[in-house]
């Protein structure tokens, strides 16, 4: 396997394990809408990922600057091809980021209501579009003979990207509630897992007209079977949810959400953005990618470097276990 190979994989990693991760807090921050009654539940719910939410997001970072460097061509079209979306998602972000650190800086209902307001909002929107750049990259878009994306941003709005927005804002909300009900206790919890079956039971219908739709397009032997896993792993999850199995349910819509990348990834390759102009003229892990010299000093860092992220980023997880509710938040126990 050449180099270039190995860190489209390692690029694929580092999305599956953004799209874990950030997936959850994506949807517990949709949640502070959807399930929330009041201001202390909408705490208990922010206090779920407070203590991750940020470290989540280093896999984004680390996937978009492994991109940069590992394939400078595939980034240069994709991010100025896709340039008002994906900085749409970035302005989210970053109101994201100052909603969770600023919401509890005064006490005024007003300022923590718009605050909550921009979490819930600034969650719904990155999670459909990431489904959205996703399907296009994965769809093919419009790049001619020099590798520039030529198409508008009306052209990203297709039918089968828009699909695999509403199938990341569906799962991701799914994941967050499953995750919702394995960190709460008493009737959010309860809550949790009756909304999660709701919400699993949409996702199901969205995914697997989604990921059929790619592998009739792009897909062969190994993206079917990432597929049977993905929605054979959904099932499971909504069966371990309605029998009270947090733990599992959670365990099970993980997997769906890294079978579900793993496949899109094994149809795109070795494509990284395929040209819908001509075939001829499509993004390669071979026209796109750095040279051998620049891919062995990357591999050398990352084999480094990861391992410490992964092993401090588990411990915080580990310490950040325990089960909240309503009797933990101050004003609420008074």
């Amino acid at each position: 396997m050449e180099l270039h190979d190995v860190w489209f994989v390692l690029i694929a990693v580092l999305w599956t394990g953004y799209f874990f991760l950030e997936g959850f807090d994506f949807g517990v921050g949709i949640l502070t809408k959807l399930l929330a009654r009041d201001r202390p539940e909408r705490r208990v719910l922010i206090n779920t990922i407070g203590p991750v939410w940020d470290g989540n997001e280093v896999w984004l970072l680390t996937a978009a600057g492994a991109t940069f460097a590992a394939f400078p061509e595939w980034y240069a079209t994709l991010f100025s091809g896709f340039y008002l979306p994906l900085l749409l998602i970035l302005v989210c972000l970053i109101v994201r980021g100052v909603a969770f650190e600023y919401r509890a800086k005064r006490p005024e209902e007003n300022w923590q209501r718009n605050w909550e307001t921009a979490i819930f909002w600034t969650s719904l929107l990155p999670a459909f579009l990431w489904g959205v750049a996703f399907g296009n990259i994965v769809g093919g878009v419009k790049i001619d003979r020099d590798f520039e994306y030529v198409g508008n941003t009306w052209d990203l709005l297709n039918p089968y990207a828009l699909l695999g927005g509403l199938v990341t804002l569906t799962l991701f909300t799914f994941h967050g509630a499953v995750f919702t009900a394995l960190k709460t206790v008493g009737d959010i919890r309860e809550r949790a897992r009756k909304l999660a079956l709701k919400v699993g039971l949409a996702t199901a219908v969205l995914a697997l007209a989604f990921l059929s739709w790619t592998q009739v397009d792009s897909g062969d032997a190994k993206s079917l079977v990432a597929l049977v896993v993905a929605v054979a792993a959904l099932v499971a999850a909504l069966v371990a949810n309605q029998a009270g199995r947090e733990g599992w349910s959670f365990a099970f819509s993980g997997v769906t959400i890294v079978a579900a990348v793993a496949m899109l990834f094994l149809a795109l390759f070795p494509n990284v953005m395929p040209s819908t102009l001509n075939a001829d003229w499509s993004l390669t892990v071979t026209n796109a990618s750095s040279s051998p010299y620049t891919l062995r000093i990357m591999t050398w860092c990352a084999g480094i470097a990861a391992p410490i992220v992964v092993l401090y980023q588990g411990w915080t997880y580990w310490v950040f276990r325990k089960r909240i509710g309503t009797q933990h938040i101050a004003e609420a126990a008074h």
